[in-house]
């Protein structure tokens, strides 16, 4: 039996990346699936490809507070229950330095990471509380946590924004035994960093495979991140064997936010060796 057999399931930003690396694991473990995104063609696709008797699009713009509901709605009524949400919808922000940042890209961009989530998590929260219980996953970043792990100081602020409100609403929820946790990925290779750097979105989505190389310095574990390892870390979260992790923030990124590594720190050791004539 799955991890996730007999759950029900929403997935929002689910049309590409993490979003629909998700839906195909929650099915794969046993998950009954409504994923959201605005590019309805690629939402027909991934239907298609998992199959419609297990995962249903709805097509929707989650920074809307009427298709949130709508999408939360439809997997109401379709399933009689909703045992998880995984508010992953996201995208790029501003960069620059903080003088350039515009009024506009700043609302926009909050909207997108953390309205979104908001949203979600509004209008899920009467119907878990409602039947018992329930699992709420937010996707934060490690840029969150450190500064300088995003091209965008607006992406990074919105995700620390994420990870914390995550946080305030399990402590509410939590006595509802509705669990809310977040999963903080690092360097995952998709399309955001090509999106980030103002490709279109269907160039941004095929270069994914050409960012790991970069990725893979980042951190002590010497490969990029994949979507599967964010989705693995949802499915962890979703199932049962995670009902006791609440207010969490699950960081999946190698060792990323560690600290220096090993090798670097002892290259700067040897370093200041030779200028004290020790070496």
């Amino acid at each position: 039996m799955g991890a996730l057999e007999g759950k029900f399931a929403i997935v929002t930003g689910a049309t590409s990346g993490i979003g629909r690396r998700t839906v195909e694991r929650f099915v794969e473990e046993g998950a009954r699936v409504v994923f959201c995104g605005r590019r309805e063609k690629l939402g027909a696709e991934v239907e298609k490809s998992v199959g419609r008797e297990r995962a249903r699009f709805v097509r929707a713009d989650v920074t809307q507070e009427a298709d949130m509901r709508r999408v939360i709605d439809a997997c109401a009524t379709e399933f009689g229950r909703i045992d998880v949400l995984f508010n992953n919808a996201g995208g790029p922000a501003p960069t620059g330095g903080i003088e350039t940042v515009p009024v506009e890209g700043f609302d926009a961009a909050m909207a997108t990471l953390v309205r979104s989530v908001m949203l979600g998590m509004k209008h899920v929260a009467p119907i878990m509380v409602k039947q018992g219980g329930g699992s709420i996953i937010n996707n934060g970043s490690v840029a969150a946590l450190r500064a300088g792990l995003s091209s965008s100081m607006v992406y990074s602020a919105a995700k620390a924004a994420v990870v914390h409100l995550s946080t305030c609403v399990a402590m509410q929820l939590g006595e509802s035994r509705v669990r809310v946790n977040c999963i903080s990925p690092g360097g995952i290779a998709t399309g955001i960093f090509g999106k980030a750097l103002g490709l279109p979105t269907e160039a941004a989505e095929k270069s994914a495979e050409a960012v790991k190389a970069g990725l893979e310095k980042l951190q002590p574990i010497p490969r990029a991140g994949l979507t599967e390892d964010i989705a693995n870390a949802a499915v962890f979260l979703a199932s049962d064997a995670a009902s006791f992790v609440n207010g969490h923030n699950l960081v999946v990124d190698g060792g990323l936010v560690g600290g220096r590594q090993w090798s670097l720190s002892q290259q700067a050791y040897k370093g200041m060796k030779q200028a004290f004539g020790l070496e």
